[in-house]
């Protein structure tokens, strides 16, 4: 399995056959410098944990482009599948969907998802976070956007994931010393891939409040935007 940083949520997972987008904001982030075509080559699906502007950012086009298959709740799947996105496999909290070489399982997230059209908001179904099982590789649980809560504890003894990509931006989600809070407390990863910050002035600039108050235990893998962990 390949996991490589694309800059705020956004992640490329290469399985066994399969190349995951997980949250592809990519030509809307100010820090994305990588070649866009490059990093959306062969994706085979889409994972959306919720609807927002920075975390569904180019899925219509890579759907297009790509005939990826979209995996977010009904709503967003419905939202985008009227925008072009037409290979769309809907699911929501709870559920788990088999494909060929990986599961899909929708956890909860305390945030919320919606889209501004007209300067109105847009609700977009629940956020959820992202629990992805390969056949072959350690299970990777992406948080989403969320604050900390105490059934994440379920969420580790369900499904045991090895891999944590954890959001430590702060204001819109945890910050740092809350997220390694939440690592501590709740689960048992090997290595956990901070995400959603630096992107934009509001969010904390780097993940340093983070690695510190983690202390070492579990191995913090703070990449560059596109580089790559292999496992």
């Amino acid at each position: 399995m390949k996991i490589t940083w694309l800059g705020h949520s956004a992640f490329r997972i290469e399985t066994r056959s399969s190349v995951i987008l997980v949250d592809p904001f990519l030509r809307g982030n100010p820090k994305f410098d990588l070649d866009f075509a490059a990093v959306t080559a062969g994706a085979t699906h889409i994972l959306l944990t919720h609807g927002h502007d920075d975390h569904v950012g180019d899925t219509v086009e890579i759907a297009k482009a790509t005939g990826a298959q979209l995996l977010s709740s009904f709503e967003v799947c419905v939202y985008l599948a009227g925008q072009g996105a037409s290979n769309i496999n809907p699911g929501n909290t709870g559920g788990t969907i088999a494909l060929d070489d990986f599961t899909v399982s929708f956890t909860p997230a305390f945030h919320s998802s919606s889209t501004i059209i007209d300067g109105k908001p847009i609700y977009l179904g629940n956020p959820m976070g992202i629990v992805i099982a390969p056949a072959a590789g350690p299970t990777v649980y992406h948080m989403g956007d969320t604050a900390i809560f105490s059934d994440m504890a379920l969420i580790n003894a369900l499904y045991r994931p090895k891999i944590g990509i954890v959001p430590v931006g702060d204001r819109f989600t945890m910050g740092g010393k809350l997220a390694a809070e939440a690592v501590h407390r709740f689960f048992d990863f090997e290595t956990v891939i901070p995400c959603h910050y630096g992107t934009f002035d509001a969010l904390a600039q780097d993940p340093g409040a983070f690695v510190a108050a983690l202390g070492g235990k579990p191995r913090a893998f703070v990449p560059a935007i596109g580089e790559a962990l292999e496992v």
